[in-house]
């Protein structure tokens, strides 16, 4: 099938005006082409907008019948280069943004069931609105969508309580590469009828097919939210605190973040409104919630006896407790933008890890280390999801080096540094956003080998043709 005979099917498909291509010089397809961190420029045959199942299905029952690669995408939020074409030109960026309804909420039996291109804010005020909680909480929350969420296992803040967004999926519908539809929207908790195949789709990135709607699970919303800031005199002692978190809260420990200090200073430093509190006085601060079903004075008496033992034991030396809704918003908007003041101070190597929760201490001691040995003055933001061992371990140049050659000559460099160390520690090089196209020649020599075997036999089952998202993840 010729290009103008692909393009011609597609639009007889979707509508001509779902079909962009660069022919039409008043289509600006940079949203499309251009990864989120600005890494990355490919250039697509057509970015095309389904509106429906069915479509999405005769779109991609084209492109394999023509042998043309898609690239399935969502919001475009992703870090990892995954979701936007290659320089070819030759591939078809398959846009889910159209789909983004709500298709039903059971309240019953908790669940909430809609369309992959419904961003994550708009189903988080759908359960909100039914006196209900999505527990799906990340800083692109606003724009990426529930199907890139499914698709990169998205993790975000809530995970130490709720686990990842597979933990949180119940049932997916996906167009497989061949264009068929598996209808797999189950509300259904238990279900041992076979493999299990909506755990092959979600964290797949779009290799093996494009999942178009799912099925979460939804909470009862807690009667209490309550959030304190906490200084602390090492990482060693941040995780004291949250073995104390854990024991004086149990279940309702739903949020646990750290931040180092230099991560602090340039949210201080680029965004002086937010007033960052304590920052100065310690090398970390943590950020924990306390989510309650019981009563707010219960909660509160908890919290303040947790951080009573925290000061006595010595892992805390100063805290303070939101005493209102908006404070509270106001303190996770600060960790929330540690990565827009990173971005504001140049550009930056990131690393998206995750390791054993009692290894952390040791990991940052260590690889802080080396870093400083090997390259003088560099800077490190480190911050993350330390209740689950994620944490975001980004390298900033030395002040005053100029970032684009510190990128240019030092990346691959840190990053085996970084990744090595990971390693030697018992942890992954990717924790929550995925291998991409940024980590897919880094991945070999981090993965058991019997596991990349299994992974390149599912993909050569699945897609034979290799035209799922190509050259993402292997």
């Amino acid at each position: 099938m010729s290009r103008a005979a692909l393009l011609a099917t597609l639009r007889g498909v979707v509508g001509h005006a779902h079909v962009l291509t660069h022919d039409d010089p008043a289509c600006d397809l940079t949203a499309y082409e251009q990864d989120w961190r600005r890494r990355h420029r490919g250039r697509a045959l057509a970015v095309v907008r389904p509106g429906c199942t069915a479509e999405v299905a005769a779109v991609v029952r084209a492109c394999a019948q023509a042998g043309v690669a898609i690239v399935p995408q969502g919001g475009n939020t992703g870090l990892v280069v995954g979701g936007v074409p290659d320089a070819s030109g030759q591939q078809v960026v398959l846009s889910l943004q159209r789909m983004n309804v709500i298709r039903s909420l059971d309240p019953a039996n908790l669940t909430l069931t809609l369309e992959a291109g419904c961003v994550l804010h708009t189903a988080q005020q759908a359960a909100e609105a039914a006196g209900l909680w999505l527990p799906l909480s990340l800083a692109a929350e606003g724009s990426c969508t529930i199907g890139g969420n499914l698709a990169t296992n998205a993790g975000g803040t809530q995970v130490l309580r709720f686990g990842n967004a597979r933990d949180l999926c119940l049932g997916l519908e996906v167009v497989t590469a061949q264009g068929q539809v598996w209808r797999g929207l189950s509300g259904l908790r238990k279900d041992n009828t076979g493999y299990d195949l909506r755990h092959l789709f979600i964290g797949s990135e779009g290799t093996l097919g494009v999942i178009t709607a799912a099925t979460l699970k939804l909470f009862p919303r807690p009667v209490a939210q309550l959030t304190a800031w906490a200084a602390v005199p090492s990482m060693a002692a941040a995780v004291t605190l949250l073995g104390l978190a854990q024991r004086h809260l149990g279940a309702d420990l739903t949020g646990f973040e750290v931040m180092g200090q230099f991560a602090l200073s340039l949210v201080d430093r680029h965004f002086p409104a937010l007033r960052v509190p304590l920052w100065q006085e310690s090398p970390y601060c943590v950020l924990l919630e306390n989510s309650a079903h019981d009563s707010e004075a219960h909660a509160r008496a908890r919290l303040e006896a947790l951080l009573e033992a925290a000061l006595a034991d010595g892992c805390v030396s100063d805290a303070v407790v939101a005493e209102s809704l908006a404070q509270a918003r106001s303190l996770w908007h600060i960790r929330e933008s540690i990565p827009l003041a990173q971005a504001e101070e140049g550009l930056n190597i990131k690393h998206d890890i995750s390791l054993p929760v009692s290894r952390i201490p040791a990991f940052c001691a260590d690889t802080d280390a080396q870093l400083a040995q090997t390259i003088p003055g560099v800077r490190l933001v480190n911050f993350g999801h330390l209740g689950d061992g994620n944490l975001h371990y980004n390298v900033q140049c030395p002040p005053g080096a100029d970032s684009v050659d510190f990128l240019q000559t030092q990346e691959a460099r840190i990053n085996a540094l970084v990744f090595d160390a990971v390693q030697r520690h018992g942890g992954s090089i990717s924790a929550e956003h995925g291998i991409g196209s940024l980590k897919r020649d880094t991945l070999p020599r981090y993965k058991d080998p019997t596991a990349l075997q299994l992974m390149r036999a599912i993909k050569q089952a699945l897609d034979p043709q290799g035209i799922m998202n190509p050259g993402r993840v292997l």
